[in-house]
C-alpha cells in the first residue's frame, strides 16, 4: 500500500470491496493488494486477488462487476479513476503476513536498501528459500548443496517477492 492519501484510499478500499470478494464463488478468492496510483494523467485503483490455482480473466470480470457497484454506491474517491482487477503475477511482492506465511520454504529474491557483508562480500540481492520471518528480520537459506542461513533485516528490505525459476 501506497502512503499518505492514497495509503487511506487503499485501506479504505481494501475493507469496503473485502466483504464483496469473500463472497464471491464461495469465498475461493483472496485480495493480495490495492494500489491506487496516477499515471500520467490519470489514476488508476488496481485490485489484485488471487485464488489457488491462480487467476483467469473470467475470474477478475466477476470480481469487478462485483464491487464496481459498492465503490459507486460508498464514492470513497473524488477523483476520476480507472479500475483494474488483476492477479498480482508469478512473482509478486511479499507484503502482508499471510504473504510471509504462504512463502516459507519456498524460494524468494530479496532487495535491500544497503548491502550487507556476506563473505567479505558486500551483498544487496539474494535469492534463498525463505526459512522464518518475524517484525524485525527474515532468515533465508541461500545454499545450493548444504544449509547456508542468512538473517536479514526487514527495514533494510526495500523488497522482497516470490522466485521462480522456468
Amino acid at each position: 500500500m501506497g502512503a499518505g492519501k492514497n495509503a487511506g484510499i487503499e485501506e479504505k478500499t481494501e475493507a469496503l470491496i473485502l466483504p464483496v470478494i469473500e463472497q464471491l464463488e464461495g469465498g475461493i478468492f483472496e485480495i493480495v493488494d490495492v494500489e491506487y496510483v496516477k499515471e500520467g494523467s490519470s489514476w488508476y485503483l488496481r485490485v489484485y486477488v488471487d485464488k489457488e490455482g491462480g487467476i483467469a480473466i473470467n475470474d477478475c470480470e466477476l470480481i469487478s462487476k462485483a464491487i464496481e457497484p459498492v465503490l459507486d454506491e460508498k464514492d470513497l474517491i473524488s477523483d476520476a479513476y480507472i479500475l483494474e482487477v488483476s492477479s498480482p503475477g508469478l512473482t509478486r511482492a511479499l507484503k502482508k503476513e499471510r504473504d510471509y506465511k504462504r512463502n516459507i520454504g519456498k524460494p524468494v529474491e530479496v532487495h535491500l536498501y544497503k548491502p550487507v557483508e556476506i563473505d567479505k562480500d558486500k551483498v544487496k540481492l539474494f535469492i534463498g528459500d525463505l526459512i522464518s520471518y518475524d517484525d524485525e528480520k527474515i532468515v533465508l537459506d541461500i545454499g545450493e548443496t548444504k544449509e547456508e542461513l542468512v538473517e536479514l533485516l526487514r527495514s533494510n528490505i526495500s523488497v522482497i517477492k516470490q522466485y521462480v525459476v522456468f
